[in-house]
């Protein structure tokens, strides 16, 4: 198998646009990047309430009592 040469992606590319359009296209990529920005910013979130609940499971020191 020869695997994929530079001009193949670029007919591949050119059969996509002219499929979908350019317009088409746009809006796919526009879609693509604020649900990457989502996805971000929810593992951000994630990761904040996870230190806080570490830190809110960690145990309380012990206390000795005299006798």
């Amino acid at each position: 198998m020869e695997g994929f040469s530079i001009a193949k992606l670029l007919i591949i590319g050119a059969l996509i646009v002219l499929l979908f359009g350019t317009n088409k296209l746009r809006s796919l990529g526009g879609d693509l990047g604020s649900a990457i920005k989502g996805f971000k910013k929810a593992m951000k979130d994630d990761e904040s309430t996870a230190t806080k609940s570490i830190a809110e499971e960690a145990p309380a020191e012990r206390v000795s009592h005299k006798e």
